[in-house]
């Protein structure tokens, strides 16, 4: 089953999506007010029982950002063979994996716009899986890791790619524009490793096949993720990690084939399903 933020009107809902449409679950969970904060109390399994026997309650909804009120989304950059050779700096592979913060607001839903700002027009895409926690957990084994996943989902980690650039140690300016990148378009629960080990992550520009890569692959698998942060904090459910971006993004063309108004991008991987989105200019 698949479970995702969404309005209907003017008003928010979370809930079941089926073929037939959206289940919405509010006034099962009276004490939560959000998908993150179901998860967060630990009660991510209740929602499926839920759910049962319901009849749906919307068949026409807008997706929100699957999880808008999430305190905490840690992204790795860098993260498949191919994308560090994409630097052209002669650097092997790094002992270390990169992680940057982005903040909820920093993403929209499924079928909405991704907004590019007019201070500048480098918004890029990076499609990538990500993983929501549900266990709280400090100094996770890699072998325990999978046990405190609770939520799988996609994400467009859109970029605008000059802001990265504006000082020597970060990249938070340009990973954190508003409606820049998507999470969704709903969560799918966790159940089994293959669903990680043998996932295949595919990012299509009108289209045409920009980015294809297996997760498999990655220089710091999702297990050594889990590891390698909470030796640092402590994950706590509702924490999001976005786990790598393939080769294949816009910028690293030459020349770089950036995002612009009427493009669409679709992010997919099996058993997750499909994040679209479409690129409009921020009226303002």
């Amino acid at each position: 089953m698949k479970f995702a933020t969404f309005f209907a009107g003017e008003e928010r809902f979370f809930g079941a999506i089926t073929d037939e449409g959206a289940i919405a679950l509010n006034q099962a969970f009276p004490d939560h007010n959000s998908l993150y904060e179901v998860i967060a109390a630990g009660a991510f399994d209740q929602l499926a029982k839920a759910a049962e026997g319901k009849p749906v309650t919307h068949t026409e909804f807008a997706y929100e950002m699957v999880m808008p009120d999430a305190r905490r989304i840690l992204c790795v950059g860098v993260n498949f063979p191919d994308r560090n050779a994409e630097y052209k700096d002669g650097s092997a592979q790094p002992k270390y994996m990169s992680l940057f913060p982005r903040f909820a607001s920093g993403f929209t839903g499924h079928d909405c716009p991704l907004i590019r700002p007019p201070e500048n027009h480098t918004l890029d895409y990076e499609g990538e899986v990500a993983i929501v926690i549900g266990k709280t957990g400090r100094r996770i084994s890699q072998e325990e890791a999978y046990d405190h996943i609770a939520a799988l989902t996609l994400c467009n980690e859109g970029t605008i790619r000059d802001w990265v650039r504006h000082a020597k140690f970060n990249v938070t300016q340009g990973k954190n524009w508003e409606n820049s990148g998507a999470i969704g378009p709903w969560l799918v629960p966790f159940t089994d490793a293959a669903q990680l080990d043998d996932a295949r992550i595919q990012t299509r520009v009108n289209g045409e096949l920009r980015q294809d890569d297996t997760l498999s692959r990655m220089m710091f698998p999702i297990r050594r993720e889990i590891e390698y942060i909470s030796t640092f904090m402590t994950l706590q459910p509702g924490d999001i990690i976005v786990t790598g971006t393939p080769t294949g993004a816009g910028a690293r063309f030459d020349p770089p084939r950036y995002l612009v108004p009427g493009d669409v991008v679709e992010v997919s991987a099996e058993g997750i399903g499909t994040l679209r989105n479409t690129i409009e200019d921020e009226r303002v």
